[in-house]
């Protein structure tokens, strides 16, 4: 069998992460990069021992080139319609880095420009691999707590200060601040494992002097009846992720990777947690080649966009308004 042939498009940080899970897949190969700054593709090649790959300035010509089956796009994410698009309509199936696009119009159009190529389009959310939020999402579907009453979901990052002067703290690039960016995460786990459907939202943003939002503090209402505080906090001196899930029979604490199970007048336990068995790119692959369905697919991709649409509207908040 031939492998699947992967262009980059876009070589900074992220594409990194991927580079390396690839290199682990025999069914897959790095064929081709995309990135505006020579110096960054040099690098990527030579950090990932890619000699050979065919490299190009402008992610078009590498869609012209004939040199990938697929692509996976890194690059800033306003950027992400027009280039998934673009490689959808060359026939090639796409992986895309968080979030997909910035506005739940341009999801919309992408799902429908994937059906229409008949290309499959995923989404890189990682944590739909990871043995922590899978028992979660299993937990919480099998009644393990009990009709779900409420959610707190918190990212605590030094974003701020690590991205300053960088494309994410620019409107025109980010489509937003840490609430597009790794704040798309966390709405991810929020969605993803519950299920709810978001229908009225109460935010307080803080730009903290920057053009683009910090720190974001959402009180979310379901459908379902359930209720929410998602807290994004940008200006951090560290990571911190946090996760509590309230039912009527008990909890789920998520702390950093380590969760606890708890029941009213009864002892925590630690439950046990299933075994990872793909992760984003192996499970791409994997849907090319018939194995299995998209396991993120951009209908779910749409739920998150659209709830961080619903927050930054009811901010009275439009950051790509600015530039």
């Amino acid at each position: 069998m031939d492998a699947i042939r992967i262009g980059i498009i876009g070589t900074g940080g992220i594409a990194g992460w991927h580079a390396r899970q690839l290199r682990e897949l025999p069914e897959a190969a790095i064929t081709a990069l995309a990135d505006t700054s020579t110096d960054n593709r040099d690098k990527f090649i030579a950090e990932h021992g890619l000699d050979g790959v065919k490299t190009f300035t402008d992610y078009r010509d590498l869609l012209d080139s004939g040199e990938a089956d697929a692509v996976i796009i890194c690059s800033p994410h306003t950027l992400h319609f027009e280039q998934a698009s673009a490689a959808l309509r060359k026939g090639l199936h796409v992986m895309l880095e968080k979030p997909m696009t910035c506005s739940s119009v341009e999801a919309g159009q992408l799902i429908q420009i994937a059906e229409q190529a008949g290309k499959l389009l995923q989404v890189s959310y990682q944590r739909h691999f990871q043995p922590e939020f899978l028992y979660i999402r299993d937990a919480i579907a099998s009644g393990e707590i009990g009709k779900l009453t409420s959610v707190t979901a918190s990212l605590y990052q030094e974003w701020k200060p690590g991205t300053s002067g960088s494309w994410r703290q620019d409107p025109a690039l980010s489509g937003g601040g840490f609430l597009m960016d790794s704040g798309s995460h966390i709405i991810d786990v929020l969605l993803w494992t519950t299920g709810l459907t978001p229908v009225e939202v109460k935010p307080q943003l803080h730009m903290h002097g920057t053009p683009v939002e910090i720190d974001t503090f959402t009180s979310i209402r379901f459908a379902e009846g359930a209720v929410a505080g998602l807290n994004l906090v940008g200006n951090a001196p560290c990571w911190h992720e946090t996760f509590v899930f309230c039912g009527e029979t008990g909890g789920i604490f998520y702390d950093n990777g380590k969760i606890t199970l708890r029941r009213w007048k009864q002892e925590p336990t630690v439950p046990e947690l299933p075994q990872a068995t793909t992760n984003q790119d192996k499970s791409f692959v994997d849907a090319i080649l018939g194995r299995h369905e998209v396991l993120v697919p951009g209908e779910f991709a749409l739920k998150v966009v659209k709830l961080s649409e619903m927050i930054y509207e009811a901010a009275g908040y439009a950051p790509l308004a600015t530039v």
